[in-house]
């Protein structure tokens, strides 16, 4: 499996200790494939433990969630924290609701959260969290009565200077608001404890937009740099119809680019005169309806049962914005027949690892995860900023630092994948870049750390 002994004894022991979590394995043996010269070229990390520790969460927390529904109902979830590691800063990551979070998933998301807050050049450690809740469907008292009592538990553990939890799939302004609500009056203190929070109340301009304005400045960085070229012109296929997906939508559109389809759980559209965007806004963001509708509004646009099917649309660049392993192997071989240039990681892990091995073998340009969809948690730090700070940045200041941020981080991947003789290869270079930041402060901090 890996030329390192080491590294195989490693991977060996999280397959026995995690059986059958998947993509918390599928996420750790491809990180210390990409760290494997890294380790081979310097023994500090070997004589340190420094791999043992990396995949092994500093502290896991799993709890019950009891709560009411609107028939006076009583309902239980499962709700969960993983604090994966704080060598460079406190804990930072997401909570999602959704029915799919498991441990598993929890795990792979807080491990990747290591690699790409560090990427963002930000005091910040990685860190997840969720339930497997699910808010589709249910009135604004039954998702305020959950997320009250998943901050009644969740408190306990967290605060601005230990673990500082954002929004993520199913978790919004609306449960970023009833939890921080929460949160305030379990504590008897306005701090900055969650990201994500609406402007009235501590939040930051931009951070909606973040994450998707990221992806596009990384790929445009990318692009540049790399093949001398530019959105501008070309057909794009953005996955997904949530926030992520929507402003990749509207900063690839404004960058010169033409996105043809978007896509929900359920299937997708096309609309070869490009998506009205204020249309998908309108049924997503405000009707919470169901990307079908666009086809029912917009002339010309198709519905096509089936999510995976939009990646049999012809493109020149592909942004995956829905969720993990989204484009397998089948699905990269059509993008790749279809001529698509590049591909560009929205979501957390949407590309299986035959998916990406297909990508780099045809020389497609690949931004991963880890590096390109950093916006969000890059501006999610910078909210904690202004929040210690008592102050906020315009739109524009919040912006340029993630720009900034943003070309910082596609430059540091790609010079570290250079470094250690695998030119172009980003998914390394993501990965090198951000463990050794981690690796060496976890060293300074002594082995008990």
């Amino acid at each position: 499996m890996f030329k390192s002994a080491y590294l195989t004894k490693v991977y060996e022991q999280v397959e026995k200790r995690n059986p059958g979590e998947k993509e918390f394995l599928q996420a750790v043996r491809e990180v210390l494939e990409s760290l494997e010269p890294v380790v081979l070229a310097d023994g500090k990390y070997e004589k340190n433990g420094v791999i043992e520790r990396l995949v092994e969460p500093e502290r896991q927390i799993v709890f019950r969630v009891s709560w009411v529904d609107d028939q006076g109902q009583v309902q239980v979830n499962r709700g969960y924290r993983v604090q994966f590691n704080s060598a460079i800063g406190p804990y930072k990551g997401g909570i999602r609701l959704h029915p799919s979070v498991n441990p598993s998933i929890m795990k792979f998301l807080g491990f990747e959260q290591i690699f790409k807050n560090s990427l963002t050049g930000l005091p910040i450690g990685g860190a997840k969290g969720g339930s497997d809740f699910d808010p589709k469907g249910k009135s604004d008292g039954e998702v305020m009565r959950f997320c009250q009592s998943f901050m009644t538990e969740l408190a306990k553990h967290i605060g601005a200077d230990t673990d500082v939890p954002a929004g993520d799939i199913g978790t919004g302004a609306r449960e970023i608001g009833y939890m921080f609500g929460q949160y305030k009056r379990l504590q008897n203190e306005f701090t900055g404890v969650l990201t994500g929070k609406g402007l009235t109340y501590g939040g930051s301009l931009a951070r909606k937009e973040a994450t998707g304005f990221g992806l596009c400045y990384f790929v445009d960085e990318m692009l540049k740099c790399m093949k001398n070229d530019s959105f501008k012109g070309k057909t794009v296929v953005v996955s997904g119809s949530g926030n992520v997906a929507i402003y990749a939508t509207a900063k690839a559109t404004e960058l010169g680019g033409k996105v043809v389809a978007m896509s929900d759980s359920n299937g997708y559209v096309y609309d070869k005169d490009g998506i009205k965007l204020d249309v998908v806004k309108q049924i997503k963001e405000v009707e919470r309806g169901r990307i079908r509708e666009y086809a029912e509004r917009v002339k010309g646009a198709e519905y096509h049962e089936g999510c995976a099917g939009i990646w049999t649309v012809p493109c020149d660049i592909a942004l995956p914005c829905a969720t993990q392993n989204e484009i397998q192997k089948e699905s990269a071989e059509i993008l790749v027949k279809n001529g698509v240039v590049a591909v560009g990681e929205g979501a957390n892990m949407p590309s299986t690892p035959e998916a990406i091995a297909v990508f780099q073998e045809n020389g497609i340009l690949f931004a991963p995860a880890k590096a390109a969809n950093a916006g969000g948690v890059a501006t999610s730090a910078l909210e904690m900023s202004q929040n210690s700070m008592r102050y906020s940045w315009s739109f524009q200041e919040v912006d340029e630092k993630l720009h900034g941020i943003m070309v910082g981080i596609f430059h540091n991947a790609y010079n570290a994948a250079e470094k250690f003789g695998m030119k172009g290869n980003l998914v390394a270079g993501a990965n090198i870049a951000g463990f050794t930041k981690v690796a060496d402060s976890m060293i300074a901090q002594g082995i008990a750390y």
